[in-house]
C-alpha cells in the first residue's frame, strides 16, 4: 500500500482559497509491478472540503513504509456522488469527499521479488487448515509428479519448481489449474457486535437442547409539574417532576430445539424461538457454552 499526505497547491495559489483541498492519496502496488505500469489511486479529503467533484490532483509522489517513492500520481478525480445545497437545504448521494483517478499513478520503482530465487516456492492458504493443505499437496503431486509438493504446516506448501524462468512460469501456470477436492470449512458463526448481524456457514450443526428466553423492559416516565404562587405574593414558580417507573418481564416458555444436521434445519429451529437478532446473539452464546452448538463463535 502506497500513500502520501499533503496539500496540493499550484504555484502562486493563495492557500486560503476555498477551491483547494488537503487530500490523502493511496494506491496498491501489485505483485511484479514494473516501472511504467499505471495504477488506480484513491483520493480522500483530510480537511473540511465539501466536495472533490471536478477536482484535479496535482503531481504527488507515493511512498512506501521505507520512505522511498514507488509511484507518482496526478490526474482528474472521478467522484461517483452528487449533491446540491440552497437556502439551508441539502441533498447528497454517496460520498463527495472521496474519489478515484483511473490509471492516475505511474510506477517509478519496482519491488524485488524472490520468485526466481531458489528451487522452491511457497504457497500459503488464506486460512490455516491441515485438511486443505493435505488436499492441495496430494492434488499437486498427482498431476505434476510425486515429491513435487510438501506441506510444511496447516498453511504453507512448498513446491519444487524448474530453474529456468520460462519453465518456472509455465510450471506455475499449470499448477494454478490443478483441481483440489473441496474440503468442508470449519463450522463458524460470525456475529457483528455493532449491527447485530449473524452469519453462519453450512457446516454449523445443533445438538438437541431446551431454551427459555424472556424479555425484561423498564419504562421510566417523567412528567413536569409546575407550582405557581398566588397573585401579589412573594413566592416563586417552582417546576418539579413526577416520575413513574414500570417494570415488565415477559415469561419465557421452555422450548425444545431438535437436532439440526444442516443449515436449513438450524435456521428453522432458531426462528421457532421468535427472538430478535439481539436476543439471538445471547441464545447462540448460551448454546455454545452448553455444548449444543457445534461451531466456533467469532465476534467482529
Amino acid at each position: 500500500m502506497l500513500q502520501q499526505l499533503g496539500i496540493t497547491l499550484p504555484p502562486g495559489t493563495n492557500p486560503m482559497l476555498s477551491n483547494v483541498a488537503a487530500v490523502m492519496v493511496t494506491a496498491t502496488l501489485p505483485a511484479f509491478a514494473q516501472p511504467g505500469q499505471t495504477l488506480d489511486v484513491t483520493v480522500s479529503s483530510m480537511g473540511n472540503a465539501k466536495s472533490l467533484r471536478g477536482g484535479t490532483l496535482l503531481m504527488t509522489p507515493l511512498k512506501g513504509s521505507d520512505g522511498l517513492t514507488y509511484a507518482v500520481a496526478q490526474g482528474n478525480i472521478l467522484v461517483a456522488g452528487a449533491g446540491a445545497a440552497q437556502g439551508g437545504s441539502k441533498v447528497q448521494i454517496n460520498h463527495l469527499a472521496a474519489g478515484r483517478v483511473p490509471d492516475g499513478a505511474t510506477v517509478e520503482r519496482g519491488i524485488p521479488t524472490p520468485f526466481l530465487q531458489g528451487d522452491r516456492i511457497r504457497l500459503e492458504l488464506n486460512a490455516s487448515d491441515f485438511a486443505t493443505a493435505t488436499a492441495v499437496e496430494e492434488a499437486i503431486n498427482a498431476k505434476l509428479g510425486q515429491g513435487t509438493a510438501m506441506a510444511r504446516d496447516g498453511r504453507v506448501i512448498e513446491v519444487k519448481v524448474p530453474a529456468a524462468p520460462n519453465d518456472r512460469v509455465r510450471f506455475v501456470g499449470e499448477m494454478e489449474n490443478v483441481d483440489v477436492t473441496t474440503i468442508e470449512p470449519v463450522a463458524r458463526v460470525v456475529i457483528n457486535a455493532r449491527t447485530g448481524s449473524i452469519v453462519m456457514n453450512r457446516t454449523v450443526t445443533l445438538e438437541p437442547a431446551a431454551v427459555a428466553h424472556g424479555n425484561l423492559s423498564v419504562t421510566i416516565t417523567s412528567t413536569p409539574i409546575v407550582s405557581q404562587p398566588g397573585p401579589m405574593s412573594s413566592g416563586q414558580t417552582v417546576v418539579t417532576e413526577k416520575t413513574d417507573i414500570a417494570i415488565k418481564q415477559e415469561g419465557g416458555t421452555l422450548m425444545h430445539l431438535p437436532a439440526a444436521t444442516n443449515l436449513a434445519d438450524l435456521v428453522k429451529a432458531l426462528n421457532a424461538l421468535g427472538a430478535n437478532p439481539g436476543d439471538l446473539v445471547a441464545i447462540l452464546q448460551a448454546l455454545k457454552a452448553s455444548g449444543a452448538l457445534r461451531a466456533d463463535l467469532e465476534v467482529i
